[in-house]
């Protein structure tokens, strides 16, 4: 039997009869031992949608390469709250892990405030991110007749209150995008907040909000129709899906409202375990396989470190602290 150069120092401890300890013991539990079992990835949201197939293509990656079942488990409610605080009471041995949003992660602890359940890097562990899901600023081309992000400005600063944006929701990216746009211009629009993306669509196409930022795959379609127009892209770089299609911060330098995704930990759990997952998981979102399909979602994929990830929520909940303490955002 072949020996990795871990697994025969363990061995050489063993039949010395000293114990395993510390950092060597973790690494250890990790090469040799972890996972010996199922390991269930919690889902705060409801089956079928975007993290739930991320999810779903992880788990089946990690079931090839471990040789144990990694289960998917939906846990909606509370705009992912109830899941992501399931995982934080877990023990924090590797075995229940979840893949949570931007929402989740960097702007409910803060938009709820002390009585909030959980504070994303104390009770939880990063493992990686991966995604990034850009939101697009678009207008219905009957209300508004910009075509472009200086011509917007123009247009609000010329109209303060008389436009109004809609979005999935009081305290979504969709919502903050928004909220950030009039607070870099110093223009006023009304928001009104929908229960979800789907919700907010129709009334966007018939005129009765007038603009938003919403998620590439829900806006394409009727932007390539003609039903909407597409001024920009809220994250810091064009996207493949249009590089024609300028970004926000070309005009607003520093501009980004993306949401995104990314697997987690509870705090605790030894390094060896979430290294060894992280390592799989950079591993899995480089294959060409998993790069096509998340383009096909209107994602893009994102491999990371834990600690690029933890670099990552502690920006973002920053930049949406400010925001939101800015905008006196209140949940509904």
């Amino acid at each position: 039997m072949k020996l990795t150069s871990l697994a025969a120092a363990c061995l050489s401890f063993a039949l010395a009869g000293a114990p395993l300890a510390g950092p060597l013991a973790n690494a250890a539990l990790a090469e040799t031992a972890y996972p010996d079992k199922a390991v269930t990835i919690v889902v705060p949201f409801s089956a079928g949608g975007t993290a739930d197939i991320i999810a779903r293509m992880a788990a089946e990656h990690f079931q090839k390469k471990f040789g144990q079942p990694f289960v998917v488990e939906n846990i909606g409610g509370g705009g992912g709250v109830s899941g992501v605080e399931k995982v934080t009471r877990a023990a924090p041995d590797g075995y229940t892990l979840v893949l949570a949003s931007t929402s989740n992660l960097a702007v409910h602890p803060t938009l709820y405030g002390a009585k909030f359940p959980y504070q994303t890097l104390r009770d939880l562990k990063p493992i990686g991110q991966v995604s990034v899901v850009p939101n697009v600023l678009v207008i219905n081309p009957d209300k508004i007749a910009a075509r472009s992000v200086p011509e917007l400005i123009a247009y609000l600063k010329a109209n303060p209150d008389k436009v109004s944006f809609g979005s999935a929701g009081t305290g979504t990216t969709q919502n903050l995008a928004g909220e950030l746009l009039m607070q870099r211009t110093g223009t006023q629009m009304v928001h009104i907040p929908y229960k979800g993306s789907s919700a907010m669509l129709p009334d966007l196409l018939a005129g009765n909000v007038e603009l938003a930022f919403d998620n590439v795959p829900l806006l394409l379609p009727h932007v390539k129709s003609g039903k909407l127009v597409a001024l920009a892209v809220a994250t810091p770089e064009r996207q493949d899906f249009d590089k024609n299609l300028p970004t926000v911060a070309e005009t607003i330098p520093g501009f980004e409202a993306t949401a995104w995704h990314g697997f987690l930990a509870p705090a605790g759990t030894p390094d060896a375990v979430t290294d060894k997952l992280s390592a799989e998981l950079q591993t899995f979102m480089k294959q060409p396989e998993t790069v096509k399909k998340m383009q096909e979602l209107g994602m893009t994929p994102v491999s990371s470190t834990p600690e690029q990830f933890a670099d990552l929520i502690k920006t973002m909940t920053a930049q949406w602290k400010e925001v939101i303490e800015k905008g006196n955002i209140k949940p509904q």
